[in-house]
C-alpha cells in the first residue's frame, strides 16, 4: 500500500556567483511518496526528523506536510523539553507536562496512526508549566500541542484499554470516542538547503529508517520493514546502509535465542569461555533503554545465539564493508571519498560529550548521524569490574578473533573523527550491534 505525503514549500536555493557576488533564489515544490515492502506493506506513521536543525514532526496517516524554509516559520521543536509525556509507554494514565512561554489559547490534538483525530481540545493556558492527564486505548498516537503558531509534538504508546480522556487538575475533562476524519489539515516542517533529513517509518512495532538530503524533484522513499526481535520480545528499529541492514539500537536482550538467561557478575572475571555475562552500564537498569547492554565477547558469540533470529554479530570484514561504503559515498564529515572520517555520520545527534575538534562526534552534534546508524556513547565494562566512558565513547564487538585472548572491535570517541578498529580482551563488556543475515 502506498501512502503519499505532500511536502509543498518554497525551496530557497542560494547560488553564489563568484565574479558578481550575486545570489539568486529559486522556488521548487515537490512531493515525497512513501511505500512499504518486506515484513509489512502498510505504513502506520512516519516521523520526519531534520537532523541538522534538531526538529521533527510525526505524520499520522496521510496528513500533508508543508516543507517550509526555517527563516519563514517557527521551527517544530524536536528536543526543546517543553512537552513531556511520562510514563511512556502508558500503562494507566499518562502525565503530560507542557511549558508555555506566552500563555493563551492552546489547541491540543491527539492523532491515531490512521491519520484521524481521536480528540481535539482548546484551552487557555497560563504562562509556565501546565499539566494534565491523558488516557488512551491501546495503540500508537501522536500528541500535537499548538500555541501561538508554534507546534510541539510527542509520540505516545498506550498499553491500556482505556477510553480517550484529557483531564486537567481543576476537574475539567474532555472525552471523545467518536473518530473524526481530518480534512485537508497540514503540518508545517522546516528545513534549509543541505540539511540531513531522516524518515522513520512505522508499521505496528516494526520500524525502518531512511536518510536523505532534501530532494530537488519528486521522490519515493521505500521502507523495507524487517523484524528484528530478540529473545525478550523487543523489536529493534533498523536502517539499510548500502547492501547491509543494521540494528539502529544496541542489543538489550537478557536471553539467548533458546531462552537461556545470560548471566551477570560482579567484580573481576577470568578471560576464558566461562565468562559469558551481560551488564547494564554501571549496574543501573535505567541505562538499558538508551544504551543497551554490555556483553563479554564469549556471551556475544555463544552458540545459543545472542542476536535475533535472522541476524548475527558482525565480523571484522562486515564492519569494514560498512566503513568502505560510507567513505566511498561521501559520508566523511568533509564530503571527501577517501580517508576514514565517518565518525559524525555514525554518531547520534544526542548524548555525546562536546569537543572543539573539526569533524568529531562531539563537535556540533546537529551535524551527526547522516547515515542513520545512531551510535551512542554507551561506554564499556573493564574485566576487573569498573565501568568507564559513558558519554564519551562507544565500543562494539566483532565476532572475529584477533588471538586467543583478544578480539577485533570498533570504537567511536567524541574527540576523534574516525571509526576506529582496535582489539581488546574478550572478557570486557562491550555493546553489540547486529547485522541482518544475507
Amino acid at each position: 500500500m502506498k501512502k503519499t505525503i505532500f511536502l509543498s514549500k518554497v525551496l530557497f536555493i542560494g547560488l553564489f556567483i563568484g565574479f558578481t557576488g550575486f545570489s539568486k533564489l529559486y522556488a521548487t515544490d515537490y512531493t515525497i511518496s512513501f511505500t512499504a515492502s518486506g515484513a509489512a506493506t502498510t505504513i502506520s506513521s512516519v516521523e520526519v526528523q531534520n537532523l541538522t536543525q534538531s526538529t521533527n514532526v510525526i505524520i499520522p496517516g496521510g496528513v500533508p506536510v508543508n516543507l517550509t524554509n526555517t527563516t519563514a516559520i517557527p521551527q517544530l521543536k524536536y528536543d526543546d523539553n517543553k512537552l513531556k509525556v511520562y510514563p511512556n509507554p502508558v500503562t494507566d494514565k499518562a502525565n503530560v507536562s507542557f511549558y508555555s512561554e506566552f500563555g493563551g489559547n492552546t489547541d491540543i490534538v491527539v492523532f491515531g496512526i490512521d491519520g484521524k483525530s481521536i480528540v481535539r481540545y482548546s484551552k487557555n493556558l497560563a504562562i509556565g508549566i501546565n499539566e494534565f492527564k491523558l488516557t488512551l486505548p491501546k495503540g500508537f498516537y501522536g500528541l500535537h500541542i499548538n500555541q501561538n503558531g508554534i507546534a510541539h509534538y510527542a509520540t505516545v504508546i498506550s498499553q491500556t484499554n482505556n477510553e480517550t480522556w484529557i483531564e486537567f487538575s481543576d476537574s475539567e475533562k474532555t472525552n471523545s470516542n467518536a473518530i473524526q476524519k481530518i480534512g485537508n489539515s497540514s503540518i508545517a516542517f522546516a528545513y534549509k538547503v543541505g540539511d540531513n533529513i531522516l524518515f522513520k517509518g512505522y508499521s505496528g512495532d516494526l520500524c525502518t529508517i531512511v536518510t536523505i538530503k532534501p530532494p530537488t524533484k519528486d521522490t519515493t522513499v521505500n521502507f523495507n520493514f524487517v523484524e528484528c526481535r530478540d529473545a525478550d520480545g523487543y523489536n529493534y528499529p533498523v536502517v539499510q546502509i548500502g547492501t547491509q541492514t543494521w540494528m539502529v539500537e544496541n542489543l538489550k536482550t537478557t536471553r539467548y535465542r533458546n531462552g537461556d538467561p545470560i548471566l551477570t557478575a560482579t567484580g573481576s572475571i577470568p578471560n576464558d569461555a566461562t565468562s559469558k555475562y551481560q551488564w547494564a552500564y554501571n549496574a543501573d537498569e535505567n541505562n538499558v533503554a538508551k544504551y543497551g547492554r554490555l556483553y563479554t565477547w564469549y556471551a556475544a558469540t555463544d552458540s545459543r545465539g545472542i542476536a535475533p533470529a535472522g541476524w548475527h554479530v558482525p565480523t571484522d570484514a562486515e564492519w569494514t564493508t560498512l566503513q568502505n561504503y560510507l567513505i566511498a559515498n561521501g559520508y566523511n564529515y568533509d564530503g571527501t571519498t577517501s580517508g576514514n572520517k565517518i565518525a559524525k555520520a555514525l554518531a547520534a545527534t544526542i548524548d555525546w560529550n562536546t569537543d572543539s575538534g573539526t569533524g568529531t562526534p562531539g563537535n556540533d552534534l546537529t551535524k551527526n548521524n547522516s547515515s542513520g546508524f545512531t551510535a551512542l556513547p554507551g561506554g564499556y565494562r573493564y574485566y576487573g569490574g569498573a565501568f568507564y566512558y559513558v558519554g564519551s565513547s562507544g565500543y562494539w564487538w566483532c565476532s572475529t578473533e584477533y588471538n586467543s585472548a583478544d578480539t577485533w572491535c570498533r570504537n567511536l570517541y567524541y574527540y576523534y573523527d574516525d571509526l576506529s578498529r582496535n582489539y581488546d580482551s574478550k572478557s570486557c563488556g562491550f555493546s553489540v550491534r547486529c547485522l541482518r543475515d544475507l
